[in-house]
């Protein structure tokens, strides 16, 4: 059974280098959503992403971003990323065998 742990990283960066560190961390892989804050810590936009998630569907996606970025000096990027953990199974009783 797995179960998914789920943090979250904070970045500082400027309108224009807002768009290529989404790139970078989307590259990472992941990541399940995208937060980008300005100034005050207020959200301006956020980013639900799925596994299927690339390319061309991310096209608008990256115009709202670019525009926002144009606007905005600083702003934070909140990365909500998970990790899979791997739970283990309960151990057999001593002395058992598997199909006794």
């Amino acid at each position: 059974m797995k179960e998914q742990k789920v943090y979250n990283e904070e970045f500082q960066v400027d309108g224009e280098a807002v768009v290529a560190k989404i790139r970078e961390v989307i590259a990472a892989g992941n990541v399940r959503r995208i937060t980008i804050k300005n100034e005050e810590g207020r959200t301006l936009i956020e980013i639900p992403l799925t596994l299927g998630v690339v390319g061309a569907v991310l096209l608008p996606v990256w115009a709202a971003i670019g525009a926002i970025a144009a606007l905005v000096a600083n702003l934070t990027i909140v990365i909500e990323k998970v990790e899979p953990q791997e739970t283990t199974a309960v151990a057999e009783e001593p002395g058992e065998t598997a199909g006794e």
